[in-house]
Order: structure tokens, then C-alpha cells, then sequence
């Protein structure tokens, strides 16, 4: 949730910080702020509720002196309101000492009640200003701001990454992590680090993934990488795969927009390096062939539209594999005391790879004995560093707080594994995977089909639709995760009721919502594939709109089926079944961003959401 970023070098630090807070402002926010220690050797600090640029406004109005060592902070409130005072930076030891933080604290109130009854007050309601005034009064006594550091966070509990910096050690940034994002960024004579690369990418894309409960002291000269206890760690490095430009508008009207431009080659990167001669291998994988034959289930685990990706791909890993599958949702998942173990494969999804419910459940399961994989669009992110293994979908920077692209290519990493497992495990022919393989060769070019054909027509009845409080999704069989999908969309960034159904509910209760005008999408399988359940859906459809509902039909080019019964048809190209969700898709993409616009509204920056979610 909340950005993180940290300077020290040669340049205007302010400059940087801002910078950097401007490309972590998808993570969602409610208020920003700053400190530098200036070249007169003082701490200045300056923050403010509301979006960045309140606080841009401010530093214009009002300028703060130019300083080489930083640190910058975007808010997402827990502990207090979105207010001035709640805002990060705080400052302790005399305002000399200057913390911010992401996570929360579970033990700031018998903290806070430790500090109070030793005289010390506080100026906000924050778990984070408690942190800041014991490091403060640690620092009191030893005057070495790294040593206090450990002494604090040694006592903390919960999730959080904490930033420090003194006006006694100018030069210097601390920071620990634990449950929650940090990376170190290395440059000429100067260090960066962030609750993510963006944060720093500008400056430099050779980056150090710090582990969990580990303190890292940044100066221009270097970087030292330390555990809780103070004992040396060697760090993972890692160079970020795609430059500043990519997290950029570049004239779109909207990140969202251009994520949504960007589903082809979203997949099309996914699957690269990857298929060989009509067979799926993932180098990343190698060495694994003795698990991937000996498991005997799969228990996908997700949160939200990462969930929904789940959903799909259980279809194809147990048609392929012929290995049962279970999709959980994360945050129910370890609270039920699941049935896991050695033979039990965990399969994890997140974007970010910091999403805390997801991870908390990744470590129960290797706590149970099950061998976990990761599939995550984030290098050096805490999820898959604490997964057996990883397959990164590189679809590059997801700006917009609604997952699209990221999406698409979840789904596409589930097939490649799929595939991968089944051959391993000659589950399926030869000439089977083959045919798998050309089918997902041929997606990206399909998607941008449907982006050049339809998005004219569903941004055109998007905005015949504004007014609309209420739209409803069906599907069946891959369908039934698709209209999920496309039903939490338009929720997220439209804010009117939408729910997903799978059709063959509808007659055990969800038909009691149809009524006149009512909106109903319905995905429409493949006649040629599956001609029993197109029937079936075709026959949802005629119910729905003999109750007078208005019928948006996803269907593939050819089905003339649904034309009598529809009021708008969106063509999605030929495909097999297991494919199609990858292209239907896309017109619910299309269409909850076309609606939210026509509504005036953020679709980059809904209400009440943050990209990355990194607390429980």
C-alpha cells in the first residue's frame, strides 16, 4: 500500500524523492510527505493529507533547502485518519530524527503506554510515531542510529518496512523489512531503496532483494546488508527487466488504457523462451521433474482478480495433468487448518508478490510440509523468495489499481505450467501439447484482434450505459471465472453493484434480480467445441431475456446462434475452449473502463483500494 522511497548521493534529493513517490502513486494513497537533511547539516521535513501534488504545492509555495540525503512516504491510513499530523515522515529525538513506515505495528499500544509513562508525548494517532520515539530514545543512548534501529524493530511485531535517518549521521538511510516490501537500489556513488523498483528505476536498474527481518544501512559508498541480530547477509541481485518508460502513460488517457493495449504482448512475453517445438519447457523450473511427477494435488492459492486467474487455470491443469485441484481464496486459507502436506503442491499468485494474505498462507504451507510455487510479476518480491520456486509472467509494470494485463498473463503462466507438468507426466500425447502450444502461440495476435475490432462498439454502449446501477455477468465452465472477473472490474472502478454467476445457477436463485433493462454480459461457448454447453448457455440467455433483460453476449465470430436472443454481440476470434477466457476477457476489460469514464471517475486510482495489498 503505502510508497517507500530512500536517497543518499550527490543530487537534490527532493527532486528524487518526488520523482519516485510520483511512480509508486498506483499503490494507492491518501497523503505524502518528505524529509531531507539539507547542506547545512539540518533535518527539514515537510507533509501533507491528500494527493502528491498537495504537497508539490506546498514545497512551491513554501520551499524546504536542498539536501542529498532523503526520504519520501505515500500513506494509505490505518492507525488515524488521512491528516497532516497522521501523515509520514515523523520525527523524535528532538525532531533530529526523522522514520517513516509501511505495515502496521500489533504491539504499538503497549509500546506507546511504555513510552507514556516515561514522560514522552506524542503528536499523532499513528502505530508509526510510537516507532519513531522509542528509535529515538534508543539513539539517545548509543548514538549510532544503525545499532538503535536493530534495538527497535527487535521489539516490534507484525508487518512493516521502516525507514530512518538522523541529522547526526547525515550521508546515512536505514531500513528493515519484515512482511513487507524493501529493495535497494545501487548507483554511482549514490544508493536508492523502495517499497518497490519503480521507486527508483529512473536512476538505476540494478537492484538487492533483502530478505525477511533483515536491516539494510545505505551511503553513497555502499550498501551493508545485516540480520536482526547484526550478522552479515548475502543479498540476491537483480536487474529490473524494463526501464522508467514503462511505467509511463505515454499519451493513453490512462494507465488502465494503455495496461489494457498492452494484453497482447502481456502474454506474449509470458510464453517467450518457453515453447520449444511444439512443447512447453520453463527453465526456471529444471530440476523440479521428480515433484512435479510424485504430487498428487495442487491447491492454487489467491486473493481477488489473481483468485479469478486461479479459477481458469484449475481447468486446464486438471484437464491436462489429470491431477485434482483446489482454488482458495488466501485469506481463509490457513484459518481453516487445511489438509496439506509432502505430496501437496501450493501454487500462489500475486502481482506484486507482497499481497500479506497470500504470502502468510505460502509460509503455512511450507510450515505443513507442502513445496509452494509462486507465479508473480515482480522481481525480488518477498513471495516467490519464499516459494520453492517461481514463474514470473513479465508483463511488465501494472500501473492501474485494476489488474488487467496482469490477469492475462496469470492465466498464461498457469497453462505454461499445466503443460509442463502434463509432459512430465505423459498425461497428455505428444501431438495433444503441440496443439496446446500453437493455440497459445496464437493468442496475443487474437487479443489484438478484439482490441481493434470491438473497442470502438463497447466504449460506444459503455457510455448508452452510464447511468446504470446494477450489471450481472454468466458463464460457464472457463466462462464462470471470466464473468468473476468482469463483474469485480466494473465494482472496482465504477462503484455500482455488479455480481458474477455461473448460468447454471441462475434457476436456483439469481433469476429473481432480472427485471426489465436489467444488463446481463453472458461468455457463450464455442459451438464447434462444446455444443451441449453452448446449448445450455444459449438457453440461459432466452430465459433472462423472455424477464426482460437487456443481453450483451461475448461470443466467438461465426455463432449466429445468439443473435436472435442478444441485444449486443462482442466477437471474440476462434479458439479452443481452454483458451477462450483469454480472449473474452478483454471486451469486460473494455467495458468497465469505458463505463467508469463515461461516469468522470479515476480508473486508475479507484476509491478505497491500493495495488498492493501488504497487511492482513
Amino acid at each position: 500500500m503505502c510508497g517507500i522511497v530512500g536517497y543518499v548521493g550527490p543530487r537534490d534529493s527532493q527532486a528524487i524523492l518526488l520523482a519516485g513517490l510520483a511512480r509508486l502513486e498506483y499503490r494507492g494513497y491518501d497523503s505524502a510527505g518528505i524529509a531531507v537533511i539539507d547542506g547545512a547539516g539540518e533535518l527539514d521535513m515537510r507533509k501533507r493529507a491528500g494527493k502528491l501534488q498537495v504537497l508539490r504545492d506546498d514545497l512551491t509555495a513554501h520551499p524546504m533547502p536542498d539536501g542529498t540525503t532523503g526520504i519520501g512516504h505515500t500513506r494509505w491510513a490505518t492507525h488515524g485518519g488521512p491528516t497532516d499530523a497522521n501523515a509520514h515522515p515523523h520525527l523524535a529525538d528532538d525532531d533530529k530524527l526523522a522514520v517513516i513506515h509501511n505495515g502496521i505495528i500489533e504491539n504499538f499500544s503497549e509500546l506507546k503506554a511504555e513510552l507514556l509513562s516515561e514522560g514522552y508525548t506524542f503528536r499523532s494517532e499513528t502505530d508509526t510515531e510510537v516507532a519513531a520515539v522509542l528509535l529515538g530514545r534508543e539513539y539517545q543512548a548509543s548514538g549510532d542510529l544503525v545499532g538503535a534501529f536493530r534495538t527497535v524493530v527487535s521489539r516490534l511485531d507484525g508487518a512493516f518496512t521502516l525507514l530512518a535517518m538522523h541529522r547526526d549521521q547525515p550521508g546515512l538511510v536505514v531500513g528493515a523489512r519484515r512482511n513487507s516490501p524493501l529493495v535497494i537500489g545501487l548507483g554511482e556513488g549514490e544508493n536508492f531503496l523502495g517499497s518497490d523498483v519503480a521507486a527508483f528505476v529512473e536512476h538505476t536498474r540494478n537492484a538487492l532483494a533483502i530478505g525477511q527481518d533483515e536491516i539494510v544501512a545505505i551511503t553513497p559508498a555502499g550498501v551493508e546488508v545485516t540480520d536482526f541480530s547484526g550478522a552479515p547477509v548475502e543479498v540476491e541481485p537483480f536487474e529490473v527487466v524494463w526501464d522508467a518508460s514503462a511505467a509511463e502513460k505515454g499519451g493513453w488517457s490512462s494507465f488502465m488504457a494503455k495496461e489494457v493495449s498492452e494484453e497482447p504482448e502481456a502474454v506474449a512475453n509470458t510464453v517467450r523462451g518457453r515453447l520449444h517445438d511444439g512443447t512447453v519447457t520453463i527453465p526456471e523450473l529444471d530440476g523440479m521433474d521428480e515433484l512435479f511427477t510424485g504430487i498428487r494435488r495442487i491447491v492454487v492459492i489467491a486473493c481477488g482478480t489473481a483468485a479469478y486467474a486461479g479459477q481458469t487455470g484449475k481447468y486446464a491443469l486438471e484437464q491436462w495433468t489429470r491431477i485434482p485441484v483446489d482454488v482458495e481464496l488466501a485469506h481463509e486459507f490457513r484459518y481453516r487448518d487445511p489438509v496439506i502436506g509432502e505430496d501437496t503442491l501450493v501454487v500462489s499468485i500475486s502481482q506484486s508478490g507482497e499481497t500479506m494474505d497470500t504470502l502468510m498462507a505460502v509460509k503455512y504451507a511450507r510450515e505443513q510440509g507442502a513445496k509452494t510455487l509462486s507465479i508473480c510479476n515482480t522481481q525480488g518480491a518477498t513471495i516467490p523468495r519464499e516459494s520453492d520456486a517461481v514463474i514470473y509472467t513479465h508483463a511488465g509494470p501494472e500501473v492501474a489499481v485494476a489488474s488487467t494485463k496482469a490477469f492475462v498473463a496469470q492465466i498464461t503462466a498457469l497453462y505454461l505450467l499445466a503443460l509442463h507438468v502434463a509432459r512430465l507426466r505423459g498425461t497428455i500425447s505428444v501431438g495433444e501439447q503441440a496443439t496446446h502450444v500453437r493455440e497459445l502461440e496464437a493468442v496475443p495476435a487474437k487479443i489484438q484482434r478484439v482490441l481493434e475490432e470491438e473497442q470502438t462498439h463497447i466504449e460506444q454502449f459503455s457510455h448508452w450505459m452510464a447511468d446504470t446501477q446494477s450489471v450481472l455477468f454468466l458463464g460457464r465452465h472457463v466462462g464462470y471465472p471470466i464473468a468473476l472477473e468482469g463483474a469485480l472490474k466494473l465494482k472496482e472502478i465504477s462503484y455500482i453493484h455488479a455480481e458474477g454467476f455461473a448460468a447454471g445457477e441462475l434457476k436456483h436463485g439469481p433469476i429473481a434480480l432480472i427485471e426489465p433493462g436489467q444488463p446481463v454480459f453472458v461468455i457463450v461457448p464455442s459451438p464447434r467445441e462444446s455444443a451441449e454447453l453452448h446449448k445450455k448457455v444459449v438457453s440461459n440467455i432466452q430465459e433472462i431475456r423472455a424477464r426482460g433483460a437487456r443481453v450483451i453476449a461475448v461470443a466467438e465470430e461465426g455463432d449466429a446462434a445468439v443473435l436472435p436472443f442478444a441485444d449486443e454481440v462482442l466477437r471474440i476470434p476462434l479458439a479452443g475452449p481452454l483458451f477462450e477466457p483469454l480472449l473474452a476477457v478483454v471486451p469486460l476489460h473494455i467495458f468497465a473502463m469505458g463505463l467508469a469514464t463515461a461516469k468522470g471517475l479515476d480508473v486508475d486510482q479507484p476509491r478505497n483500494l491500493a495495488k498492493s495489498v501488504t497487511v492482513e
